[in-house]
């Protein structure tokens, strides 16, 4: 896959993708930055989970939503907003994962980029 420049920097598609996560309370977020790391599909992946399908629809549309607006960017794929166990927002230079909580942990995409930067985001109340 051949990335294309995006519209938009990704720092500000990584702040407008966790502001929608954060309003829908989002649970656990996290940031693996790779840009440090040779051959990766993106600059940083973003991971979260929900409490339930709903909840991670929830959280897949407010992300949607929240860069839509602030941005006029949309993903250029997604994946699994049926099933709701774990969607895919692929934004190019950003890939939003969320998952459901057992999903998350059977899957463990923190340990698999454990070479990469990794940050939490705090949880607003």
């Amino acid at each position: 896959m051949v990335k294309t420049p995006s519209k938009t920097d990704s720092t500000s598609l990584l702040d407008s993708i966790i502001e929608g996560i954060q309003d829908v309370k989002g649970l656990d977020i996290v940031v693996i930055d790779l840009r440090g790391l040779l051959n990766t599909a993106a600059d940083y992946f973003v991971i979260c989970h929900g409490t339930s399908n709903t909840h991670v629809q929830a959280i897949g549309r407010a992300v949607e939503d929240s860069t839509r607006e602030k941005l006029k960017e949309k993903p250029w794929h997604s994946e699994g907003m049926n099933n709701a166990t774990w969607l895919l927002l692929d934004y190019s230079d950003v890939v939003v994962h969320i998952f459901q909580q057992q999903t998350r942990a059977f899957y463990q995409l923190e340990d698999l980029w454990a070479d990469a930067k990794i940050s939490m985001i705090e949880n607003v109340a």
